[in-house]
């Protein structure tokens, strides 16, 4: 009797015990963020003064000079530009979208793929504490502006240099352009 009541209560304590984490695509994401808008692809050449002046923003390095962003419209009006960054965590790449206001302010971060271990991904509510950061107001610097998450160091470092890398590349691309 004892053993059936445990295996009944394991049964029903699986899907707690999962780190089974279901993923948006890039299309889907953007269309819960943008219901009802246009999605525009804009692929972007960035040239050498630009790439300088991103990589000073940014305070890191840019892997090509060749970007992607997605422009959301609606009847003309721009909603917001969304940019993926792929980068290395530990051994492994994670894919991050982040959502751009027309004023250069994250709206959203969300974590596309990850294919490191689960339990150093971040989660929804450490991404949310840069939803309005901007390089304008906040340098966004671990453990200063965003904290660390304890456990996932790696993860937390690609994800604020990415924010950042997002940013200067927005500021250099569409406000300076």
């Amino acid at each position: 009797m004892a053993m059936k009541i445990l295996v009944i209560l394991l049964i029903g304590m699986l899907p707690l015990m999962s780190l089974e984490r279901e993923f948006k695509r890039l299309d889907e994401a953007l269309k819960s963020i943008f219901p009802d808008a246009e999605i525009e692809v804009k692929n972007i050449a960035i040239t050498k003064s630009e790439l300088k002046r991103i990589e000073k923003l940014a305070r890191t390095k840019l892997d090509s000079r060749l970007v992607s962003f997605y422009i959301a419209k609606k009847n003309g009006e721009i909603l917001g530009y969304a940019y993926v960054d792929v980068h290395r965590v530990r051994t492994k790449n994670e894919s991050v979208l982040f959502v751009i206001s027309p004023e250069g302010k994250i709206e959203v971060v969300e974590v596309l793929s990850f294919n490191e271990p689960l339990e150093y991904m971040a989660d929804e509510n450490w991404l949310e504490l840069f939803k309005g950061k901007s390089l304008d107001k906040d340098p966004i610097r671990l453990k200063r502006d965003i904290p660390n998450m304890t456990g996932a160091t790696l993860t937390a470092r690609a994800i604020v240099r990415s924010a950042r890398k997002a940013l200067a590349i927005w500021q250099v691309v569409f406000k300076e352009r």
